[in-house]
């Protein structure tokens, strides 16, 4: 049975969202100060941390992974589609930064001013960003929620585009002490990798999230076969079948050729079989068709369609 980690990943949510949205005010604020491009692109980024948030909680609500008559298969894809939602806000904030950046190219604006305490304020900002991402990858690795392992990447991401848009701003302040108005266009350049930083978060997401949600193959069918063969009784198993994701919750189909005059008998087999899978490969539900004992395949999976 799938334990509910519901509780544990709403809470961490929770925690999050108010973290993110006073890094995102600090940063709205600093950005308008200061008039940074970069940070006024870093605070949008930030905004779709909250919205992720929001996103997860919602989807964490609806996400059991009990069955009941409406969902005999449970409720996990909906984490699944959560996550495919941080995907697409990070889509939409890399296109924004972009746009942005372009713009500032083509119309120049008013220059960068930041000040030393301004500066230390976005450390402030970042300390708080690093624990967020640490924070919600461990709590979702241990309870195994994708919804907050994704948001962790999301918030780690946005560290990176911290540490670049810092940098780039600590070389303005300095350039405007030593006046240097030239470094008045890093804010610009490094926009560019930020929004870079943000595509590569979101495809990654992406990538892991949706076999889940179009069914592909969760274990290779020549590691089941090759387990089920050991256990005694077992003549042939053939057309296996697996989908889900391995330590979230995976379904396993397949034919069994017994070696059985009796229904028990086959039964006792099918346990020990199921045992075998259950230890390996937890959680996991299993369906397995009896088939007797001169029944001939030699297929073990399904082949592949061109």
């Amino acid at each position: 049975m799938v334990k509910d980690r519901r509780a544990t990943v709403q809470k961490v949510l929770l925690i999050t969202l108010i973290l993110n949205l006073f890094v995102m005010t600090l940063k709205a604020v600093v950005g308008w100060w200061s008039g940074s491009l970069s940070l006024q692109a870093d605070a949008l980024h930030s905004v779709t941390d909250g919205a992720n948030n929001i996103l997860g909680l919602i989807a964490s609500r609806f996400s059991s992974p009990q069955p009941d008559r409406d969902h005999p298969y449970g409720h996990l894809k909906f984490e699944a589609v959560g996550a495919l939602g941080i995907a697409a806000f990070l889509g939409i904030a890399c296109f924004e930064i972009l746009q942005s950046a372009i713009e500032r190219i083509l119309n120049e604006g008013d220059p960068v001013s930041i000040s030393s305490s301004e500066l230390w304020l976005l450390l402030i900002v970042l300390g708080v960003n690093i624990f967020v991402a640490f924070y919600e990858r461990t709590v979702g690795q241990r309870v195994g929620s994708p919804i907050l392992i994704a948001d962790a990447k999301h918030t780690m991401s946005d560290v990176w585009v911290t540490i670049t848009v810092l940098v780039g701003l600590v070389s303005i302040w300095q350039g405007n002490i030593l006046n240097l108005p030239q470094l008045q266009w890093l804010d610009v350049i490094l926009a560019f990798p930020v929004a870079l930083l943000v595509f590569k978060s979101g495809w990654s997401v992406l990538k892991e999230n949706l076999p889940w949600l179009v069914d592909e193959m969760a274990i290779a069918p020549e590691a089941i076969y090759k387990l089920v063969m050991q256990v005694p009784g077992v003549i042939n198993c053939h057309d296996i079948a697996s989908r889900g994701v391995v330590g979230r919750q995976v379904f396993i189909e397949m034919h069994l050729i017994v070696d059985a005059t009796d229904v028990a008998t086959a039964h006792k087999i099918t346990e020990e079989v199921e045992a075998k899978l259950i230890e390996k490969f937890s959680p996991v539900r299993i369906s397995i068709h009896i088939e007797p004992p001169d029944y001939e395949s030699d297929r073990i999976s399904y082949e592949a369609k061109l």
